[in-house]
């Protein structure tokens, strides 16, 4: 394991909410790998800023009477304070309109520039004579030319992944007319010259998922096109050559160049040199499966480009997108639900408990579903995981006075329970290396699980001779728990912490730590208290109809 890290996600548009959609894939489990690195001892550093440029933002803040620099103001702050509300814990949170961003990415544009790898072309682009303006991206929708697939963005088609060259049947977005073609200068990309240095590169990639690796390979092999990398709306990074007034970089150029600049910035202003730091460190970018091209593709053959100046990243972590009761999420259909509501009416743990349970390492779709919802919480997280950690610290403060007695020599059933405890830290760590966060989770309710049927097989209630053993071990597997969990449910987790009568955050303890006995004899516990409460299904049809329209 590197002992540095940089950890990024996919950066979220400045142009509205947050919902669950957003955190499932590509924020929950950066925060999650962020807090397990740095209980192992990593200097990790998790950077992100909203991505403030584009067509959309330029309409919808004129609709509002707003700047696009105000706008997109307000949606960097709405939007870090819901992610913080989430326990989403940022080392920093930044923008892409940042001065510092905009230097950068036009500071590797003359680099690529110079090096040959940029060139002018005269387009035919789409424009609305109804709105009377070119239509970039989003403002034109079609069918997918490889796919087939109908009502999609000419710059991403959400069903396969793929970037079309142009869009078939393409109407205005803005409304529905079909477009005329207009010529206008755009620069180009030189994508097509990079499919040598880019199969070698996946090829020598060990911590790159294998699926993706294999389709991304067969774009590669099935022909790269080049990229058209300017737009032509007053809103985004200037290029920054003479001639080239009124344009703009697209939001693909600029945005992912903001992983290192916002890196580079927060570095900087530490007093650590933040290039040498990029460079030595690993580095991670969560993204959903639908932005797979731009990773794969985009964005390491733009550092080839520049000579990796910039290192590529060693991990690529991709998830499937979330349903919501098994329909696609939309915005604009108002099938969605905001993070900012949900947290209204459940704790953050719950909800972190349920997405981490339900997402697997692969780009396979998940659902959240209201009735799954309920059980998972109500029998695992409660039944389970609160279910023993009350029973050990609430026996303990009740038949001890709070203090844990002297153990005597361990039976067979004990040593299986100290053993589970010596394990632990190995068993969920190789799964958390491994970016397999479900099956983590999974692993640590069965610990708990176990020690459920310890305390119940040993039944100290009668205080038989076993009696001090089981309490013993039970609140060191209660300690240990902690310390799992904490990359999990970071708030759940310091209030087992601070009832187990232990001091300071649980963040400063080490990873490894959950391994030992770390509670000796004669310890004296906190107040102990249910950690958890039950979902009400009665509660869960109320929130129902005002979460979502839900029928």
């Amino acid at each position: 394991m590197n002992k540095k890290a940089i950890i990024t996600s996919a950066l979220p548009y400045a142009n509205g909410e947050i919902h669950l959609g957003h955190v499932a894939s590509t924020y929950l489990p950066a925060d999650v790998t962020t807090r397990f690195l740095k209980l192992n001892g990593v200097e990790a550093y998790y950077v992100c800023a909203s991505d403030d440029f584009g067509t959309p933002i330029l309409i919808q803040s004129e609709k509002e009477g707003k700047t696009p620099a105000e706008y997109v103001a307000h949606w960097n702050k709405r939007d870090y304070d819901d992610f913080s509300a989430f326990n989403i814990e940022f080392d920093y949170f930044y923008k892409t309109s940042s001065p510092e961003n905009i230097a950068f990415v036009q500071d590797v544009f003359k680099k690529l520039n110079d090096s040959g790898h940029i060139y002018e072309k005269e387009i035919i682009q789409f424009y609305c004579n109804n709105d009377e303006k070119f239509l970039p991206d989003r403002y034109v929708k079609g069918i997918c030319p490889y796919c087939k697939a109908e009502d999609q963005y000419s710059d991403l088609c959400e069903s396969c992944g793929r970037v079309p060259e142009e869009i078939t049947d393409p109407k205005c977005s803005l409304c529905g007319a079909t477009p005329t073609k207009e010529k206008t200068k755009h620069y180009f990309f030189k994508l097509k010259n990079f499919g040598d240095s880019l199969t070698k590169w996946l090829d020598e990639a060990p911590h790159l998922q294998k699926d993706v690796k294999k389709y991304v390979q067969n774009w590669i092999k099935s022909g790269l096109i080049d990229w058209d990398i300017t737009r032509d709306i007053p809103w985004g990074v200037p290029v920054p050559l003479d001639g080239a007034e009124g344009k703009v970089f697209y939001g693909w150029f600029d945005n992912h160049l903001a992983y290192i600049s916002t890196a580079l910035k927060f570095l900087n202003d530490k007093g650590i040199d933040g290039k040498e730091f990029w460079n030595s460190a690993d580095i991670y970018h969560f993204i959903g499966k639908d932005i797979v091209y731009h990773h794969y593709l985009f964005l390491p053959a733009m550092r080839l480009g520049i000579d990796s100046e910039y290192k590529l990243p060693d991990y690529i972590p991709t998830r499937g997108h979330l349903t919501l009761q098994s329909k696609k999420i939309s915005k604009s259909r108002n099938w969605y639900i905001g993070l900012k509501q949900f947290l209204e009416f459940y704790p953050a743990d719950y909800l972190r408990f349920y997405l981490i349970s339900i997402n697997p390492y692969s780009q396979d779709d998940l659902n959240f579903d209201w009735d799954d919802f309920t059980t998972r919480i109500n029998s695992e997280l409660i039944g389970n995981l609160g279910n023993f950690v009350n029973r050990a610290l609430g026996f303990t403060k009740k038949a001890f006075d709070g203090k844990v007695p002297e153990h005597d020599s361990f039976d067979e059933k004990d040593l299986e329970a100290e053993q589970k405890i010596k394990n632990l830290a190995s068993d969920v760590g190789t799964l958390m290396e491994q970016n397999h966060l479900d099956r983590a989770l999974k692993k640590l309710m069965e610990f708990s699980s176990f020690f459920n049927q310890y305390f119940q097989h040993k039944e100290p209630w009668k205080k038989g001779p076993g009696t001090a053993n089981c309490v013993y071990l039970s609140v060191n597997a209660a300690r240990s728990m902690a310390i799992a969990l904490f990359s999990f449910l970071p708030e759940s987790s310091q209030k087992i912490w601070n009832q187990l009568g232990l001091d300071g955050k649980i963040s400063s303890s080490s990873w490894n730590d959950m391994s030992l006995l770390g509670i000796s004899s004669n310890h004296v516990l906190g107040d102990a208290s249910p950690i958890f409460a039950k979902v009400e299904e009665s509660d869960i049809e109320k929130h129902k109809s005002q979460l979502g329209p839900f029928e």
